[in-house]
């Protein structure tokens, strides 16, 4: 995959130090680590959590939406995409915040796995919170309705209590939105759909596997969900056929003899056939989108100047800043196949130094010409706009970058082989590959390493 250029000297830091008041929209593992930064580096912070608790997308919640395909505007949205059996993709050592390990914890409401539940994730970063006085800054059950320009240049944030109240007006120096992209679907175009007549869903919606019970099912996707909840409906259906691009994600061999891979849906037809671009045919009951999420912030009034375009935010400089609005208006966590919380850690060390003036950025228009030249790169390379925010083959030099800037070490070269290591035992053994890690020496090895920092 092409490259941003990142190298760019680290500039001189300006002076005097500012405080800023901060909004901070979302208080998921994004929100939290951006809030602990921006405090540390002296600003004034609150952060804004329609939930009545810390966690973001890590909060389970069995309920689903009204519309299976999460299309309805008019639907009631639950803002978690979690699955009751969803296990982290990647082992709990390398997930964690840099300074704040992500270690087993003896007690029989927790998972000491080394690939915990989704519930484990959700205790971890309430730790976090906790032991960094987080939830002093939180203002919870309250929905930000809109975020726009006032006239100074500065922020109005209207915000409402979702218990009752009025709206409320409040003016900030900058806005940080870490108000994650996992809620809004994206769902596959099929030729016809309007005519069949089976089910359709997308894996926003998808909780247990049970309503699939005895059921011919279609499933569209080759990403961690679709393997995880492709072989969670196997279980119980009579067949699962999954609709991919490339079957690499799945391994060569399946555990499964319930599951066929077939390319991608030609059509949908009105008898509850599909069929599919190598000329096989299913008739099916259910189709289930596994097919990802799109960028969406409807509080967000820039005046025309940031757009999402085929999932692309656009324009923003090294994914985290818009030229023309940089620092007061910054993203946390918009990147994919990365490792999210160490990520979004770097992000916000970057972010709350700029906006002190510790660090400085280059002018407007430096950071919109690395935006385009980041731009043509990707297309003279093939790659479609929708992977603008996927840097899964250079996330390490991105975050060294950031590291750099930001004044603080690299990346932890344990953490680096550890990632790399899990993602060879994940292609090799997509279904067991969380409980047969021992099988590969070097996450043995970055395990030793990883053990050491905490003597």
């Amino acid at each position: 995959m092409a490259t941003q250029t990142l190298h760019i000297p680290l500039r001189p830091a300006l002076s005097p130090p500012l405080s800023r008041s901060v909004a901070v929209i979302g208080a998921g593992a994004g929100g939290l680590v951006a809030a602990r930064e921006l405090r540390r580096e002296g600003h004034k912070v609150v952060v804004f959590e329609r939930a009545d608790q810390v966690g973001g997308t890590w909060v389970y919640n069995p309920l689903t939406e009204s519309d299976p395909l999460g299309l309805d505007p008019s639907r009631e949205i639950v803002h978690s995409s979690l699955y009751a059996s969803l296990r982290t993709n990647l082992p709990r050592e390398s997930m964690g915040f840099r300074d704040y390990p992500f270690v087993a914890v003896e007690s029989k409401e927790r998972d000491s796995r080394r690939f915990p539940g989704h519930r484990e994730v959700l205790f971890y970063l309430r730790d976090f919170a906790r032991d960094f006085g987080l939830c002093e800054l939180v203002r919870f059950e309250t929905q930000v309705s809109h975020v726009g320009l006032a006239e100074d240049g500065r922020w109005t944030v209207k915000s409402r209590r979702s218990r009752g109240g009025d709206d409320e007006d409040e003016i900030y120096d900058a806005v940080v939105v870490c108000s994650g992209h996992y809620t809004e679907p994206r769902i596959a175009e099929i030729p016809g759909i309007n005519k069949w007549p089976g089910k359709q869903m997308h894996s926003h919606n998808y909780r247990t596997p049970e309503p699939f019970q005895d059921q011919f099912v279609i499933l569209i996707g080759s990403s961690a969900s679709a393997v995880d909840i492709s072989g969670d409906i196997a279980g119980v259906a009579k067949e699962v056929h999954v609709a991919t691009r490339s079957d690499d994600a799945f391994g060569v061999h399946s555990c499964y003899k319930n599951i066929w891979f077939h390319s991608m849906i030609e059509s949908a037809h009105e008898d509850g056939n599909v069929v599919f671009q190598d000329g096989s045919m299913v008739h099916a009951d259910v189709i289930l989108h596994c097919t990802g999420y799109k960028y969406h912030f409807p509080f967000l009034e820039t005046n025309g100047i940031i757009n999402v375009d085929d999932n692309r935010v656009d324009p923003l400089y090294k994914h985290v800043f818009p030229p023309a609005l940089a620092p007061r208006l910054s993203f946390v966590g918009l990147l994919w196949k990365v490792i999210p919380f160490p990520l979004f850690e770097l992000q916000s060390k970057w972010i709350a130094g700029i906006l002190s003036s510790r660090i400085a950025l280059p002018s407007q228009e430096e950071m919109m010409r690395d935006v385009e030249s980041f731009y043509l790169k990707l297309e003279a390379s093939g790659i479609p706009k929708r992977y603008t925010h996927n840097i899964s083959s250079y996330q390490f030099e991105y975050n060294d970058w950031l590291a750099a800037e930001s004044g603080c070490a690299v990346s932890e070269e344990w953490r680096k082989q550890m990632y790399d290591a899990v993602g060879k035992n994940r292609h090799q053994r997509p279904v067991t590959y969380r409980d047969e890690w021992e099988d590969q020496h070097l996450i043995f090895k970055a395990h030793e390493d990883f053990a050491k920092l905490l003597l």
